[in-house]
């Protein structure tokens, strides 16, 4: 990747997958539909969750981890993207949301199924709904990067697209969905605490 001199030395400061999670922490939550690169984002201070999860795989790369994303497929609420990574065989995430719950995971994960599941309890939309339905298998972000997706100007949504069409699999049974309970109203004033309201998914 063609980083500058500066960018790499910021990324040098990011020697921990907990230093890149604290970093998205610090940044705005961009409420906008699009899809920036993770050098964007550097200079912009500003990230959704796609975003997040691509500034963190590129951060990943830079310190010699591969740049692996996972989308997670939810029902009326938004979808969410995390960067994932293995570290002495456990699994762990990083991720940027407008909900404190949806965010960094340690390398605790035997497999990628139980860390997708330590979300569960903690994803929910305003109103308290349980809606991650499924999880993808991980695209690792090495086979674009002729394309320069970490540097580019370029908007990255073909990566999305890629994202949206590869393999899923489902968390639930359609009797565990009737089941489900609400999230109780302390968890999800918790999940909202310093949420950009302009980037909430409305649920209907």
């Amino acid at each position: 990747m063609d980083w500058t001199k500066e960018e790499a030395k910021f990324l040098e400061t990011l020697n921990d997958p907990d230093k890149i999670q604290g970093f998205l922490d610090t940044v705005d939550y961009n409420p906008k539909y699009e899809c920036k690169s993770p050098r964007w984002v550097m200079r912009k201070r500003s990230a959704h969750c796609f975003e997040g999860a691509l500034f963190a795989a590129a951060a990943l790369q830079f310190k010699g981890y591969k740049p692996l994303i996972v989308d997670m497929k939810s029902q009326n609420d938004d979808d969410h993207v995390l960067a994932v990574f293995k570290k002495d065989g456990y699994w762990g995430a990083i991720g940027k949301s407008n909900f404190t719950t949806l965010r960094y995971r340690e390398p605790v994960y035997r497999d990628l199924r139980e860390l997708i599941m330590s979300y569960f309890d903690f994803y929910f939309n305003m109103n308290g709904y349980k809606s991650l339905r499924s999880y993808s298998i991980p695209l690792d972000l090495t086979v674009y990067n002729k394309l320069n997706w970490a540097t580019t100007d370029d908007d990255l949504e073909y990566i999305g697209d890629k994202l949206e069409k590869i393999r899923h699999y489902p968390v639930l049974s359609e009797n565990m969905i009737k089941n489900l309970k609400t999230a109780s109203d302390v968890v999800v004033k918790a999940g909202l605490m310093g949420s950009k309201a302009e980037g909430l998914f409305k649920p209907k």
